[in-house]
């Protein structure tokens, strides 16, 4: 879903001079670039905590292949998981949206 749809094609936005339509393409991107950095940011942040935690009851000073082999499955799982979860809420958006 894009913040910014309700904005295109608005032909009663008024620019003040000097701002151009390609600056305000320009923000727009930039905001889109900086939410999905956000997105990703805390995504990494879910999948760190959850499986660590899960992973790797006592840190040591290095992990042992047991911890390595649990912590790369959790990774996979929550990131399988976590794209079920998007699909799934896109479709739903697009379902609604119609």
């Amino acid at each position: 879903m894009d913040p910014f749809s309700s904005l295109e094609g608005n032909q009663s936005l008024k620019l003040d001079e000097g701002i151009t339509a390609q600056n305000i393409e320009q923000v727009k991107q930039s905001v889109r670039q900086s939410i999905a950095m956000a997105n990703a940011q805390e995504l990494i942040r879910r999948v760190n905590d959850a499986c660590f935690k899960m992973s790797v009851p006592a840190p040591g000073a290095s992990f042992t292949r047991a911890e390595q082999d649990s912590v790369s499955r959790c990774v996979d799982k929550y990131l399988a998981s976590w794209d079920v979860v998007a699909q799934t809420y896109v479709a739903r958006l697009q379902r609604e949206g119609k």
